[in-house]
């Protein structure tokens, strides 16, 4: 991922402690253990000033009638005034390019009638391969969409089907985006930025294709300009292209079961990724093995292989893998492209995962390779409301997940991390009870996610402008606690966290997985600092039946 030095050391870690069951005595000086680190990456999160969450009427004190853009609306006008729309909240300009400089050449704005002949939204309709990145550094976007293209009703979702070059034209299209909670429609012209002709940013690989190329505008318009995609996180788009919820693993420091995470994220419909750290000195360094260092990549399938030979038999824990580039920039070591490995596998096999050879960006490694090449794996779970009644309805394994909105307001529920004891107990409290232990897990636990977000208003997003440090800590709570509503300053003095998030840090998402035997649980999301204000949304996700509340 372009311009990013891993953190989260410590992301899907599990933190409980396991020394004995009486959790009360087990306390540590929770005043050490509250970390604050900065993410390397200033994201610039999208504000939704101008862009309506679906649903919502479009007249409002805060937000004037000239800001709310409806699509049917603006194809209707301009089909009676025979006129093609132009944005005037996502001008074709330089301030919708680069917000920190000016191009380093002459930017043309042209419609794709212009650019191709016979433009066409979908080409004998779509897949990942329409996803191929152009000069923009945001193969982190790219990922997410190709994953996108794997999952007809989630991509529908956000690409509607209800617009083409064809029918009722008119030079506006419209995609649609999970942003805090909503979901919001975001309309786009269909002016260009192009050079010489050609396209600059994302494009497809049959030049008269626009979907990939109108989603990617779409999103530069959520986040304020295309610079502001330059360097960033593909968990972030997949949230944003389902609502789901995301989790990062270091692969440095992978668990033993790391591979069963994956596989059974794929047997939920999960949306994964993965990533190469860096070189400072070098942009999109070579590694000898093909692979291209600080760049995203999407999986794109995640099973075990049976190996006929009989000198080798056994199952071989597998990952496929795509270069948004979508070239022949791949993975050369075993099991790449052509090599004699796959002379021990049989057509039946190589039939149904769909092996080809194709210089097309996409490459199978072993697990084991995977982890020895690759920085880091990103997740993206679907929660039950990411998921179209088919999706319910596959036979696949679904999350149980319950979501809550709060708010950290200073003097009041700002009570900062732990650190700040005294102050601490007056953030928003949680209870999460589980009751049953996972299937087909023999360890009698549970697998819970908390994932922890930070809104940004409208009044506060400005250019630079970063997050605030935010995590969580859990507690376990016996049956006496839970009577106490909510648990106050002596609860924390006398009791000692049995996970958290790896760290306090300025990033949109804080997310961890946490293996916990069952019962009750108390969760405290806050700020890093006492007394900084802003709304969040927090979110658990757990394989069975769970039960939350507020105890505020």
């Amino acid at each position: 991922m372009d311009e990013v030095k891993w953190f989260f050391r410590q992301a899907g870690k599990e933190f409980l402690n396991t020394a004995g069951d009486d959790k009360d005595a087990i306390c540590t000086n929770i005043n050490e253990i509250f970390i604050k680190k900065e993410a390397d990456i200033k994201r610039i999160l999208p504000s939704i000033k101008n862009i309506r969450v679906l649903g919502d009427k479009p007249l409002g004190s805060h937000r004037p009638h000239t800001d709310i853009q409806y699509f049917e609306t603006i194809r209707q006008q301009c089909l009676e005034n025979g006129s093609l729309f132009e944005d005037p909240l996502f001008t074709a300009s330089n301030e919708s390019l680069m917000f920190s400089k000016r191009p380093d050449r002459c930017i043309q704005w042209l419609r794709p009638h212009e650019i191709a002949d016979d433009p066409q939204f979908f080409v004998e309709g779509y897949s990942r391969f329409d996803v191929q990145q152009g000069e923009l550094g945001d193969c982190w976007l790219l990922a997410a969409a190709a994953n996108l293209t794997q999952y007809s009703n989630l991509f529908f979702r956000v690409v509607p089907q209800d617009q083409s070059f064809e029918k009722d034209y008119a030079g506006v299209f419209h995609f649609r985006f999970w942003q805090y909670g909503k979901w919001i429609d975001v309309v786009v012209d269909d002016r260009l930025p192009t050079y010489n002709g050609r396209l600059i940013y994302m494009h497809s690989r049959e030049k008269n294709e626009f979907w990939s190329v109108l989603l990617e505008k779409a999103y530069a318009k959520l986040h304020g300009s295309y610079e502001a995609l330059k360097g960033g996180f593909t968990c972030e788009a997949m949230v944003d292209f389902t609502g789901g919820v995301t989790e990062w693993y270091d692969l440095v420091e992978a668990s033993s079961n790391l591979f069963n995470i994956l596989a059974k994220a794929a047997e939920r419909n999960s949306m994964m990724g993965c990533c190469l750290e860096g070189d400072p000195n070098v942009l999109d360094a070579k590694t000898p093995e093909g692979l291209i260092r600080g760049h995203a990549y999407s999986i794109t399938k995640v099973c075990m292989i049976n190996n006929v030979m009989p000198n080798r038999q056994g199952n071989i824990p597998m990952i496929r893998i795509r270069n948004p580039w979508g070239n022949e920039a791949e993975w050369n070591g075993p099991w790449s492209d052509s090599s004699p490995e796959w002379s021990d596998i049989s057509d039946e096999k190589k039939h149904e995962i769909g092996l080809n050879f194709d210089g097309d960006g996409e490459f199978w490694m072993s697990f084991q390779d995977f982890l020895n090449h690759f920085d880091r794996v990103e997740i993206c779970n679907l929660c039950p409301d990411s998921l179209t009644e088919s999706q319910q309805n596959d036979g696949k394994r679904k999350w149980q997940m319950t979501m809550f909105e709060g708010e950290w307001t200073a003097g009041v529920t700002a009570g900062g991390c732990g650190k700040f004891l005294d102050t601490f107990w007056h953030n928003p409290q949680y209870v999460i009870s589980l009751e049953d232990p996972d299937e087909e897990d023999d360890d009698d636990k549970c697998t819970v996610i908390v994932a922890l977000m930070q809104k940004i208003s409208c009044a506060k997003r400005n250019i630079g402008m970063e997050c605030l440090s935010i995590g969580f800590a859990v507690y376990h709570l016996n049956e006496r606690d839970m009577q106490t509503r909510p648990l106050g300053l002596e609860f924390f003095k006398n009791k000692a966290m049995v996970a958290r998030s790896p760290h306090f840090i300025n990033t949109r998402d804080v997310t961890a997985r946490f293996r916990l035997p069952p019962g009750h649980y108390l969760v405290i999301p806050s700020t890093f600092d006492p007394n900084e204000e802003g709304e969040f949304i927090i979110r658990f996700f757990s394989e069975t039946q769970n039960k939350m509340e507020n105890v505020s």
